[in-house]
C-alpha cells in the first residue's frame, strides 16, 4: 500500500536504532531518576513531538533544505549545539532544595511542561534526526509509489510510535529503578552531573559535526 515494501524490516530496523543510546535517551534518563515516571514521560512525549516536526518537515521537502544548503545545516546544527550545552550545564549545576535530605527527590523539580519543552527542542534542533529520516525512510518506499509523501508519513508515524512507546517503557524502567534504589541525594546529584557531562559531549560533537 502506498508503494511501502520490507515494512517489517522497517520497524525492526527502527526499533534497533531508537534504542541506540543519545541525549534524547539521556534527558528521559535525568527526567525519571529524578522526578519519576511522569517526567520521564513527560520528556519522551517531547520528544516524540519533536520528531513529529522532523516527520513533517521531511514530507514537505523542507528537511531537504539541509540537506543541500551547508548554511541552513550550519545553523540549525549550532542551535541544537547550544542548547544540549544549555540543558548539559544546567544538569551539572543541579541543587538539592536541602542540604539535610538524604533523598534524591529532594532535587529542586522542574514544571511537566517544562521537561516536555526540553524534550521537543533537544530533538527538533537536531538536525542529524532531520537527515536520518531523509537518508531512512525513502528505502522503504518504493520508487513508483503513487503518493511518496503520504508513505513517508506513514512510515514515519510508525517509526515515531515505536519510539515513543520505547522512550515511555525507558521512563518507566529508570522511575521504578531509581523509586527501589532510592539513592541519597548526594548520589542522585551526582548522576545528574553525568548525564549533565554526557549532554555536554553530545553538543560539542554536534557543533563539530558535519553533512
Amino acid at each position: 500500500m502506498w508503494g511501502i515494501h520490507d515494512l517489517p524490516l522497517f520497524i525492526v530496523s527502527g526499533l534497533l536504532l531508537n534504542i541506540a543510546p543519545g541525549p534524547d535517551s539521556l534527558l528521559i534518563m535525568a527526567r525519571s531518576a529524578q522526578q519519576g515516571w511522569r517526567a520521564g514521560a513527560a520528556a519522551a512525549l517531547g520528544i516524540g513531538a519533536g520528531t513529529l516536526v522532523h516527520i513533517t518537515a521531511a514530507a514537505l521537502g523542507l528537511s531537504a533544505l539541509l540537506a543541500t544548503s551547508a548554511a541552513a545545516f550550519t545553523v540549525l546544527k549550532l542551535l541544537g549545539a547550544a542548547y544540549l550545552l544549555y540543558v548539559g550545564i544546567g544538569l551539572l549545576r543541579t541543587r538539592a532544595t536541602t542540604s539535610a535530605s538524604p533523598r534524591a527527590d529532594a532535587i529542586a523539580p522542574l514544571p511537566l511542561s517544562s521537561i516536555f519543552r526540553q524534550g521537543l527542542l533537544t530533538n527538533v534542533l537536531n538536525p542529524k534526526v532531520a537527515l536520518f529520516f531523509l537518508a531512512f525512510v525513502p528505502q522503504f518506499i518504493a520508487p513508483d509509489s503513487p503518493d511518496k509523501a503520504l508513505a513517508f508519513v506513514v512510515l514515519g508515524s510508525i517509526f515515531n510510535v515505536n519510539g515513543t512507546l520505547w522512550c515511555l517503557a525507558l521512563a518507566a524502567f529508570t522511575a521504578g529503578a531509581s523509586s527501589r534504589i532510592r539513592l541519597p541525594a548526594r548520589a542522585g546529584l551526582w548522576l545528574n552531573r553525568t548525564i549533565g557531562a554526557l549532554m555536554l559531549s553530545f553538543g560539542v560533537k554536534l557543533a563539530l559535526s558535519s553533512r
